[in-house]
């Protein structure tokens, strides 16, 4: 049968035109649904930023429910319920992403990490962990390292935290050495507690080999020593403390005083904390210095020079004693009104303080119960701040 030229020359006219139309409708209908997930979004992020987040929410949904294909537009959302503390919600808008097979590499891992991320807030550690875990090898890997390392800490679960801070150090994330020394510090506290001497001892000692300069294996190492009736030992310990941590000495200066008491060393320690006192001047050293000095002209010489280098309610204190001691003129019941009035005064000084929220207690801690953090408490007291 002959080809009809005829017949192509009209098909060719007429599928243009129906091309044209299908455009046309396929523009429209694109134009609307632009336009509508925009409004949407634009009206939510407005919202957001003048923190009326209950309608920013509502806003977002609408612009999913326009857009369902938009994964920017479902990450603001399950962050934003994460931020108002729904997680549930948070987690199932991150997993819906995930469950989605046409996200690309890229989006697949962040919602992972926004799903690891949900689940920790939520307070639902082993799902958070595996979901970490599944983090590895990834862009968010040095995250979720991080992420794993404070999770070991608050479930006091020291030796990953331990492996997980190794890997974060080879990886060249930073020093995390303190941060081991102070775990393994735990174990050891851990250890003492269920009866384990050796196995304690064990965990200082790898806490030294970790951070040989850090304070807290060798104050716990004297206060073994001292708990243990080993006053020598627990002497040697704090000497090389007072050597590579003068600033940190001050935790441990009284006990310092009984040990070379108890064994008869009080020369010798009188000499080092006098060098150290001129060196960090403290009023717990002072005491320390002054619980060794026989003569009480000097302990009182002593008192009035810190008083007058550094003004403190407690060396003040130290000096309304040493007067009632040695009886010296003033009456003793106004005397000791003063005491009493001293010791008030100065008690909300004889305080540390968290250098990173700012939580205040009477004992020093080594991780702080406000923020979670190590090391964030100086070794002095407010007053010698």
């Amino acid at each position: 049968m002959d080809f009809n030229f005829y017949w192509l020359l009209l098909a060719l006219p007429l599928a243009f035109v129906l091309g044209w139309m299908a455009s046309r409708l396929d523009l429209r209908q694109l134009r609307r649904e632009d336009q509508a997930s925009p409004q949407a979004y634009f009206k939510g992020l407005n919202l957001l930023l003048n923190e009326q987040q209950d309608k920013a929410i509502d806003a977002f949904i609408e612009a999913v429910q326009h857009d369902p294909n938009t994964s920017d537009l479902h990450f603001a959302l399950g962050n934003l319920f994460r931020r108002r503390g729904e997680y549930e919600r948070a987690i199932r808008v991150h997993q819906h992403l995930l469950a989605r097979a046409d996200i690309n590499r890229d989006e697949r891992e962040r919602a992972q990490h926004a799903l690891a991320l949900d689940f920790m807030k939520a307070g639902l550690f082993d799902r958070a962990e595996d979901a970490f875990k599944a983090l590895e090898g990834t862009a968010f890997s040095t995250d979720a390292r991080l992420a794993m390392l404070s999770l070991h800490e608050r479930s006091r679960n020291w030796h990953p935290a331990i492996e997980v801070a190794r890997q974060l150090e080879s990886a060249g994330t930073g020093s995390f050495s303190q941060r081991m020394a102070h775990h393994w510090c735990e174990i050891a506290h851990e250890a003492d507690a269920r009866g384990r001497p050796d196995e304690a001892s064990q965990a200082l000692a790898r806490a030294r080999e970790v951070a040989p300069q850090a304070a807290r294996p060798l104050v716990m190492a004297g206060q073994r020593a001292l708990r243990q009736g080993q006053h020598l030992a627990a002497l040697q310990s704090w000497d090389e403390l007072m050597a590579v941590q003068p600033q940190s000495f001050s935790l441990v200066a009284m006990d310092y005083a009984r040990c070379a008491q108890a064994c008869e060393q009080q020369a010798g320690a009188l000499d080092k904390l006098e060098h150290l006192y001129n060196q960090v001047p403290s009023v717990d050293v002072l005491l320390a210095l002054n619980a060794l000095q026989p003569d009480p002209d000097l302990r009182r010489q002593a008192l009035m020079s810190h008083i007058a280098r550094q003004p403190s309610l407690s060396a003040a204190q130290g000096l309304i004693r040493e007067r009632l001691l040695t009886h010296k003129p003033l009456e003793e019941p106004e005397i000791e009104r003063m005491q009493q009035a001293l010791t008030t005064a100065a008690q909300p000084l004889q305080r540390y303080r968290c250098a990173a929220c700012g939580f205040e207690s009477q004992h020093h801690f080594w991780q702080c119960p406000g923020c979670q953090g190590w090391d964030t408490y100086p070794p002095r007291r407010l007053e010698d701040q």
